[in-house]
């Protein structure tokens, strides 16, 4: 399921947006999450490995956009985050022995997927550059 991160990478890579010829530091990253910047360095991390942002090392060093803002989209972000279906199943395991019991996982599952495609095809249809410009 996801969890806050599409809305923290979401953050980082709009902040980045917004001052696309800056390398920003995880401290200043942090300052705009309200959060530390131990967790900001290791999500940096998964959108470095994602091909997302670029990162340096040293005095003036920091990350900033890998591509630019029209060519990430916010699918690229929920692809990255998202483990396992946006909804998730009971914690309980359902009765083999009922009607609905011994069927349901495997209908929610095809419901899920449905889910997750709709939202994959909806945040494929918005860019960074458009997130930003609309709401920053």
């Amino acid at each position: 399921m996801i969890r806050s991160k599409f809305a923290i990478h979401v953050h980082i890579l709009s902040l980045m947006g917004t001052f696309p010829d800056e390398w920003l530091t995880s401290d200043f990253i942090a300052g705009s999450l309200n959060s530390n910047a131990a967790l900001v360095r290791k999500e940096l991390s998964a959108l470095r490995n994602a091909g997302l942002v670029e990162s340096r090392e040293g005095k003036n060093g920091g990350s900033r956009l890998a591509r630019p803002l029209e060519n990430i989209r916010l699918s690229d972000v929920f692809n990255l985050v998202k483990e396992d279906h946006i909804f998730g199943f009971s914690p309980n395991d359902p009765n083999p022995d009922c009607l609905v019991g011994k069927n349901i996982n495997k209908a929610l599952d095809s419901l899920f997927t449905s889910i997750d495609d709709m939202v994959g095809r909806q945040l494929g249809q918005v860019t960074l550059a458009e997130f930003i410009k609309k709401h920053f």
